[in-house]
């Protein structure tokens, strides 16, 4: 044993004097490397203003002065999956924004034209309702004249074919009074007694005269009956035409009340979708709204949280490979002391 440590002393106090001085040194570099990750990690706080990463760096410094190696990676790794995590959850917010967004605009925009739409067709239905009617007051109040017009047309037709037949008659039984006198007095006059003889000139002057009379009455009669047969016809055709007419605009009445009363059944009808139209824009528009609230990127757009999320994700994994080489460090100074311890024994 003597012999041993006379012969080997120099060398084993030189050995492992080398391998206290090498561990120092790896020491050294273990520390160094472990506040380099520290600081890469505060960097990142700083440059990204992250309270999330200054937080981990404050951990990791207590870490690493505690000299507790692997809770400092964990709390690294930690963070990166974090990260990774909020990454991986903000692009799916951002998918579902995009995609609920786009199809609630499309919605919305499909609502607004079906509502003008709509609307449109309620103006004209309703102006054309409107118009129908304005035209079916026009024709009952012509209807109306006509009526009246008719009326008082079959009152004075009625008058005056009342006045024909009383002055028709009075003109027939004076035109017969008339030849009946006219016959007596040819009649006497004609009679061969000359008694009379001395009363021929005046005899004759009475027939005369009542022929006159008798000539005038029948041109009389005659033209009464004209005017009245006259009158007859013209009043024939006129009701003729009235028939026609009313007939006619009772028909346009009927017809433009139906096309009208059928119109504002249709307006009610566009009217009552149009309401559910509205209701369904409104809450498409208030989906909306809130869906502006959730994913309208006010300070940060998800392109710059996305190149953020990368940068401390990449500066973390550059940190944990920091660590990554004090491990190999650690591990190769271990082996190379125990391979030394096992040589000099």
């Amino acid at each position: 044993k003597e012999v041993i440590k006379e012969n080997v002393g120099g060398a084993e106090s030189l050995s492992y004097s080398f391998l206290q001085v090498e561990r120092s040194a790896i020491t050294s570099k273990v520390a160094l490397s472990r506040y380099e990750a520290v600081r890469m990690v505060r960097d990142l706080a700083k440059k990204h203003q992250s309270a999330a990463l200054a937080q981990l760096a404050m951990r990791l410094r207590a870490a690493a002065g505690d000299d507790q190696f692997a809770k400092v990676k964990g709390l690294i790794q930690d963070m990166i999956e974090r990260l990774e995590q909020e990454a991986e959850a903000d692009a799916k917010k951002k998918a579902y924004c995009d995609t609920e967004l786009s199809e609630s605009d499309a919605k919305k925009a499909d609502k607004t034209a079906e509502i003008e739409k709509l609307t449109t067709q309620i103006d004209k239905m309703s102006a054309r309702s409107a118009m129908l009617k304005e035209e079916v007051a026009e024709l009952q109040h012509s209807l109306a004249v006509l009526a009246k017009s008719q009326a008082e047309m079959d009152k004075i037709r009625g008058d005056e074919k009342a006045q024909y037949k009383t002055n028709s008659a009075d003109m027939e039984q004076g035109l017969k009074g008339v030849k009946l006198a006219l016959k007596v007095l040819r009649d006497y006059y004609a009679k061969a007694d000359k008694a009379h003889s001395s009363a021929d000139g005046a005899g004759n002057g009475i027939i005369s005269l009542l022929e006159v009379v008798e000539s005038d009455f029948t041109k009389g009669l005659s033209q009464m009956t004209s005017e009245e047969e006259a009158a007859q016809a013209a009043y024939e055709e006129q009701t003729k035409e009235n028939e026609i007419e009313k007939a006619t605009k009772t028909q346009d009445v009927k017809y433009k009340t139906k096309e009208s009363t059928d119109l504002d059944k249709a307006t009610a009808e566009a009217t009552s979708d149009r309401s559910g139209v509205q209701e369904e824009l409104d809450a498409v528009s208030d989906y909306l709204k809130k869906l502006h609230e959730q994913c309208d990127e006010k300070a940060e757009t998800f392109e710059e949280r996305k190149a953020r999320y990368e940068a401390e994700i990449a500066g973390l994994k550059e940190a944990l490979q920091v660590l990554e080489n004090e491990t190999a460090l650690i591990q190769r100074g271990s082996l190379r002391g125990v391979s030394r311890h096992v040589t000099v024994a």
